[in-house]
């Protein structure tokens, strides 16, 4: 923790060529999360009886947003956190990935089997219900 608060005061970048892709995607999954935190606090404090409150309320809501991006985009560039996302990137570089054409069958086969069992276990559920009913009327 302290590393990190060492890191949210100062300015430099932590290797800053290596892990771009993986380093932006985590920051910008952390700032809608923190501008979705931000959007409900607005909302809490607007619905407030107090008038001061109610005004004060974007004022805060926008200081909430932009401490909460500059602590994620510190977060990234923290030395253990930033060599997580770096190795992350050059492991996703070697993945081989389907075309396009394999992913669409493969999906198209999954969908199929998902309706194909749903319509499966409905049989059964209709089967048990009605051989249920036959025994339990007697």
């Amino acid at each position: 923790m302290t590393a990190y608060l060492q890191q949210l005061f100062s300015s430099g970048l932590y290797k800053r060529a290596q892990g771009k892709v993986a380093r932006q995607a985590t920051f910008y999954a952390l700032a809608i999360v923190v501008a979705a935190g931000a959007w409900s606090l607005h909302g809490s404090l607007r619905t407030s009886d107090d008038l001061g409150v109610q005004r004060a309320s974007t004022p805060v809501a926008l200081s909430v947003l932009a401490l909460g991006c500059w602590a994620a985009f510190r977060l990234i560039q923290l030395p253990k956190f930033a060599d997580f996302l770096i190795a992350v990137e050059a492991e996703m570089n070697k993945v081989s990935w389907p075309s396009r054409a394999s992913l669409f069958r493969a999906s198209a086969v999954v969908i199929a089997v998902i309706f194909l069992l749903a319509m499966l276990l409905f049989g059964y559920d209709v089967a048990w219900k009605w051989l249920l009913g036959l025994i339990l009327t007697r």
